[in-house]
């Protein structure tokens, strides 16, 4: 049974940094691909970041390109995501989760296992 459990969400400021990280359980996480999406109130969940097995692609949605920053350590059964310039509308609960195929990315289908969420909140 793979768990997957984020931290580092909280509060912090419009233009602030936050890190968060995301532990695997399981000896397969350096053959997995890994995602994060968030969810806001009241708004479907969307596709933030992706980075392939062995960290050598990542994938980013529109609204944080050059802002976040996806990186994976397999020694240590971890993806972190480094959000820089945050904005309000970054609000969310923002959830890890392991992707199936090493493909399509973007969809929320393709990730068979997911965490329980950090919420994320940027007061402006």
């Amino acid at each position: 049974q793979v768990q997957l459990v984020e931290s580092g969400g909280g509060l912090v400021q419009a233009g602030g940094s936050l890190r968060l990280s995301c532990a695997a359980s399981g000896r397969t996480f350096s053959s997995y691909g890994m995602g994060w999406f968030r969810q806001a109130p009241g708004k479907e969940r969307e596709f933030v970041a992706a980075i392939s097995w062995n960290g050598g692609s990542t994938y980013y949605g529109d609204s944080v390109k050059g802002r976040f920053t996806i990186s994976r350590d397999n020694a240590k059964n971890t993806v972190s995501l480094q959000m820089n310039s945050l904005k309000p509308e970054d609000t969310a609960v923002y959830y890890c989760a392991r992707n199936s195929w090493g493909s399509n990315w973007l969809l929320q289908n393709a990730y068979g296992y997911w965490g329980q969420g950090t919420q994320v909140t940027v007061s402006s």
